[in-house]
């Protein structure tokens, strides 16, 4: 019927994976990503966006990442698979949602890489030389920005080329630094300047209103910063107890980095001078936020550490994404959407590098056609939550499908979790507000006619009816498509607040995404069904469970 590798093609390709990550290297993986380009540009741009209630919209931002993130930790203890992401949506519902799950979440990620890329030289701009000043015009990076950043693009390439070991053990060195340094910041510049009359100044707490608050979580690069949560999962493949290790790594990554991030959100709304709110929250300019404000209170130290971490902070999430989006690759091509080469693992590395230069071509377009920090950190952040959708969809469903499936993470709450879940994420996309979100929702279609040249043309070479073998995943997953569809309607017909032509009364609005959410939460469990994936990964993850069984049966007991 459908188009998914053999068991045993599977099992090769993920027997030349080294399973050599543990909690900390996985915690680490997951706080690298989310500690990346955000910390340096998140506190004024959700300033900017939300006033002091930024503070709200962290906190927001990282109830609903977490809600979000227990039902891809159940999936990830289920199938520590490489890419792991990119798969779920493939054996509950089919190829035509899991394909569209694919590539939200493939778009969300591998931009991240050259958002991180241009994070690094927009802070470089402000270096008090005049070549420097040229990376940067206020907006974007210029042609000799983007050359800079090209030549960090190629660098996180090379870092993830030779091994995942060396991977790990930089990274995790990168992760201390990066954590380190953010909670040197804030406290230095809370030591240095409080100002608590910045509350009132510029609009007081939420000077553009509540709404605002709820728009900040969408667009202000939080949804991007927490995003980093799956970064373990996508590295599912190399934990040596994915059971134990993967919510560990999830959760902890997430409560860590929302203590710091809430640390500089404080530090940075009281240590902004009185004199720069004078056009308001909206109106600071800053390029480099954190060490401007270090060099007004006359902190260069802080400034010159900050102006190294720019490259740190950012490089070691660079790298984290190269790394995990080169697994997702490979995670799409053994959903049979990609070409083989892609599948393809270097069996002394352990490394997939044909998806590692695929995902490094992508970066450099993504870096051509998007210039600056802010525009990556909207489409990254829509693209995220529409990536989001699946996993509170797939987990339920596959209980119903696989009870017999073993689950080393199982939550008691999962069917209250779940819903929860799928509200919190349609509520983020209908806060991206109308147009972004309408267009982030086309670039889903964008990606369509490859499932299609896949889908159709493989049995059509092989001599099959392609529309008999379609018509289950099409039925499976008709949810996703349609859904995407009635919250671009939404979106465009919702609040003024939120971008929409106001047909939707505030508080209206929310009550009605909330309850479009939950249908087609209970449509797309309802529609999950045992589609060839499910069956291959079933028989896969029974074969592993039964050579576990067997080599223990033939370990020496006794001393």
């Amino acid at each position: 019927m459908s188009t998914t590798k053999t068991t045993s093609a599977e099992q090769g390709s993920h027997s030349n994976y080294r399973r050599s990550l543990g909690t900390i290297a996985l915690t680490a993986t997951g706080l690298g990503s989310i500690i990346g380009s955000g910390w340096l540009f998140g506190a004024e741009r959700a300033a900017a966006i939300a006033g002091p209630a930024a503070i709200l919209a962290w906190v927001i931002g990282a109830v609903v990442a977490l809600t979000i993130a227990l039902t891809y930790t159940e999936l990830g203890s289920m199938f520590p698979k490489a890419g792991g992401m990119v798969r779920y949506g493939q054996y509950s519902h089919g190829s035509l949602a899991g394909y569209l799950a694919a590539w939200a979440n493939w778009i969300a990620i591998v931009s991240v890489i050259p958002g991180e890329a241009t994070a690094s030289v927009q802070y470089m701009s402000s270096w008090d030389f005049s070549w420097a000043k040229g990376l940067f015009d206020g907006k974007e990076l210029t042609g000799s920005g983007v050359a800079v950043a090209s030549v960090l693009l190629v660098f996180y390439f090379f870092m993830n080329w030779f091994a995942v070991s060396m991977f790990a053990k930089t990274n995790t060195a990168i992760t201390v630094f990066k954590v380190v340094v953010p909670i040197l910041t804030a406290g230095a510049l809370i030591l240095s300047h409080f100002d608590t009359g910045n509350i009132d100044r510029a609009g007081g707490f939420a000077p553009n209103g509540w709404s605002a608050v709820l728009s900040c979580v969408a667009l202000s690069g939080i949804v991007w910063a927490y995003n980093g949560f799956q970064s373990p999962l996508n590295l599912a493949g190399e934990a040596r107890n994915p059971g134990r290790s993967l919510p560990k790594a999830v959760a902890f990554s997430i409560v860590i980095a929302l203590v710091i991030y809430l640390a500089l959100q404080v530090a940075f709304l009281f240590a902004v001078p009185a004199g720069d709110l004078s056009k308001g929250w909206g109106g600071l300019s800053y390029h480099s936020p954190l060490a401007e404000l270090g060099l007004a209170w006359g902190l260069n130290w802080l400034a010159l550490l900050l102006y190294a971490d720019a490259f740190v902070s950012p490089s070691g999430t660079g790298m984290i994404y190269a790394a995990t989006t080169s697994r997702m690759i490979q995670g799409v091509q053994e959903n049979g959407h990609l070409p083989g080469v892609f599948g393809k693992v270097d069996p002394k590395t352990g490394i997939p590098r044909p998806a590692l230069v695929l995902n490094l071509g992508v970066a450099f377009l993504f870096l051509a056609v998007f210039r600056g920090w802010g525009s990556l950190a909207e489409v990254v952040s829509v693209a995220t939550v529409i990536s989001y959708i699946t996993g509170p969809v797939a987990v339920m469903g596959l209980r119903r499908l696989s009870p017999q499936l073993k689950r080393p993470v199982k939550l008691r709450a999962m069917p209250v979790i779940a819903p929860i879940a799928m509200i919190f994420g349609s509520l983020v996309l209908y806060w991206g507000k109308w147009p972004l979100t309408g267009k982030v929702i086309l670039i889903m279609a964008v990606g369509l006619p490859v499932w299609a040249w896949y889908e159709i043309g493989r049995p059509w070479k092989q001599g099959r009816s392609p529309l008999r073998e379609l018509l289950p995943h099409l039925k499976a997953g008709a949810w996703m498509v349609v859904y995407l569809l009635v919250m671009a309607a939404v979106s465009y017909l919702g609040g003024k607040e939120f971008g929409g032509k106001g047909y939707l009364p505030p508080g209206l609005d929310l009550a009605v995404v909330a309850a479009i959410a939950l249908a087609f939460y209970f449509w797309g469990v309802r529609s999950a069904w045992r589609n060839p994936s499910l069956v291959a990964v079933e028989a896969e993850m029974a074969a592993i469970e039964a050579d576990g069984e067997a080599a223990g049966e033939k370990a020496p007991t006794g001393a």
